[in-house]
């Protein structure tokens, strides 16, 4: 059958628990975490304070703002638009703080340079 173990090539296999020891992984993961997780606390924050309004503040949410907008459609709509504004910000920010570092690790690891869209450069392989 198609499930049969491939030979493991020496030089190529990778101690992961090595890699997650160096300084530049905990690095990594470290400044992943300092924003994903107070990130994902606001917006649950967010999340459930409009949920306890739409439930216990009825009178507060039916407020008409215009015609028949109410303060719980804006609020309910701007949900959308802070998930969209935590993607935004989250791609921008590993961007620039977490995907330098992920390349170098990925570097060492595959032993090859890649460019901007993750593509082997050729003569680069070490």
């Amino acid at each position: 059958m198609g499930n049969e173990a491939q030979p493991q090539d020496e030089k190529a296999s990778v101690d992961f628990q090595e890699v997650q020891q160096t300084e530049r992984f905990k690095t990594l993961r470290k400044r992943h975490r300092s924003f994903v997780f107070p990130m994902a606390v606001v917006f649950l924050l967010w999340y459930f304070a409009y949920v306890l309004l739409a439930d216990y503040a009825v009178g507060f949410m039916s407020i008409k703002v215009w015609g028949n907008i109410n303060v719980g459609l804006i609020l309910g709509l701007l949900q959308f638009v802070t998930t969209f504004g935590i993607t935004a910000w989250y791609v921008s920010y590993s961007n620039r703080k977490l995907d330098p570092i992920a390349a170098e690790i990925r570097n060492e690891i595959e032993g090859h340079e890649f460019d901007k869209d993750g593509n082997v450069i050729s003569g680069a392989a070490k």
